[in-house]
């Protein structure tokens, strides 16, 4: 879901544009109000649906206040073994089913660890 109207309308009075990432979305810091901290507020408005596994790193930091200014794509390397983002597929049918859950079937490969019934000798 987008944003609701409340959170655009306090964007458009009380927010400053900081940039947007390679998802598109866009970043926000208020323009006077602190909070109890007296740190300026800061929001993401996604584009698209709210998924925040959408928010890079670099600017997760800038978010949670552990960095002053969003680290650039250029300083948060992608490596050979990254792979690409992904959403977040709980309750899709992407979702990741273990072996032997009832929806694959409900039968996987026995192992050391099962349970064996105690027989008195």
């Amino acid at each position: 879901m987008a944003a609701t109207t409340g959170t655009r309308l306090f964007t458009i009075f009380h927010g400053k544009f900081i940039g947007k990432d390679e998802f598109g979305n866009r970043y926000y810091e208020s323009r006077g109000r602190r909070d109890a901290q007296g740190r300026k507020r800061r929001w993401v408005m996604y584009k698209g649906i709210a998924e925040p596994t959408k928010v890079p790193s670099g600017w997760h930091g800038w978010l949670h206040h552990t960095h002053e200014a969003p680290l650039a794509e250029k300083v948060t390397k992608k490596f050979k073994w990254q792979k690409q983002h992904l959403p977040n597929l709980t309750g899709t049918q992407g979702r990741y089913l273990p072996p032997g859950h009832l929806l694959k079937g409900g039968k996987r490969a026995s192992n050391e660890a099962d349970y064996q019934a105690w027989k008195p000798e």
